[in-house]
């Protein structure tokens, strides 16, 4: 029973990883960014120039490919987890929690900091009460 806790608890961690993983690599893959400038009619007869960020990516390219595959281990990964938590043994919930929450301490950190950075530079009022309580840094 120890040796099915342990392993079910990695197997959390390694989900956590996965997820975090995919995220990472699909920014790194999206760096094909196209700005597309246009002339537009100003006010006063000017002409001004406005720029438009695309980012693309092909549906039929390997970065597409190995997602996809990362996408379906994490979806069986799930469904597997979620089947050792629906056994109801008590010893195994708790290495799934504990294995995701670990997870998640690993994996997230940077995550979560860059979610608060970017949530006090898009909302003032809440960006100003963090730092106010000094909870983040704008640095």
């Amino acid at each position: 029973m120890a040796g099915a806790c342990i392993g079910v608890f990695l197997l959390a961690v390694f989900y956590e990883g996965l997820k975090i993983g995919r995220e990472f690599l699909l920014r790194r893959n999206q760096v094909n960014v196209r700005y597309n400038s246009m002339p537009v009619p100003g006010a006063d007869g000017t002409v001004l120039m406005e720029t438009h960020k695309t980012v693309g990516q092909r549906m039929l390219s390997l970065a597409h490919f190995f997602q996809t595959l990362l996408h379906i281990i994490q979806v069986v990964v799930s469904y597997f987890l979620m089947l050792v938590f629906m056994t109801y043994n008590g010893y195994l919930c708790i290495a799934v929690a504990a294995g995701a929450g670990f997870g998640y301490f690993l994996f997230s950190w940077k995550k979560a900091v860059l979610g608060l950075l970017s949530l006090k530079s898009n909302f003032a009022p809440f960006g100003v009460l963090l730092s106010k309580y000094g909870e983040i840094s704008g640095k």
